[in-house]
């Protein structure tokens, strides 16, 4: 059994870096597609990329509820390291997570298994972070939406292979949906709700 002595360390130094992750994040949501990179922790659990475990230390805590795919949930010691670390409760029921780690992206589930939230409350739907193979090479998806200026063009390599068909159903739910953010090691994409797919290329 592991110890809180043997699991990795976070930030070396939480405050900055909590900072520049979180400045890198928003500048992600503010402008869709575009790649931004985070500060990645010091040392992390195995199945996590080093993004994923920067935006968890930034952005997860007590009031945060969060659900893991089988792969992280099946790891040793990812669990024990975020309640550590952030305090978050790991759940097991996907509809009131607050956010969705997914490290084997082939695996996501339906988005409707999510919180979608409501048009009072919009805010308490789940972002979900996805681990992805690259995002710099790859298919080119080109997209719309606010804070884009015209077409932006993301190249990278995704699964599932039908994740932006699956995110289209966020035009029917707005206000409500699923944010969305790509973590490939250190770098991250964030595809919000309000963001479309305008066109894919080779």
């Amino acid at each position: 059994m592991t110890t809180v002595a043997e699991l990795p360390a976070g930030f070396a130094d939480k405050v900055l870096s909590a900072q520049a992750t979180f400045r890198s994040v928003m500048d992600a949501m503010a402008r869709p597609g575009s790649v931004q990179r985070v500060t990645a922790g010091s040392g992390v659990p195995g199945a996590m990329m080093r993004g994923a475990a920067a935006i968890a230390l930034t952005l997860f805590d007590h009031d945060t509820p969060v659900w893991l795919d089988p792969l992280m949930s099946g790891t040793p010691d990812v669990g024990k390291w975020l309640k550590f670390h952030t305090g978050a409760p790991v759940i097991a029921d996907s509809s009131i997570c607050s956010f969705a780690l997914v490290g084997d992206a082939r695996a996501l589930p339906a988005l409707d298994r999510f919180a979608l939230g409501s048009n009072e409350y919009p805010d308490r739907s789940t972002t979900v972070i996805l681990q992805v193979e690259s995002l710099t090479q790859g298919t080119a998806f080109e997209l719309r939406g606010p804070g884009i200026d015209g077409t932006a063009v993301l190249r990278a390599t995704l699964q599932p292979a039908d994740l932006f068909d699956r995110l289209a159903v966020n035009a029917s739910l707005f206000p409500r949906g699923i944010d969305l953010v790509l973590v490939a090691d250190d770098a991250v994409v964030a595809i919000p709700r309000t963001t479309r797919l305008a066109a894919k290329g080779d």
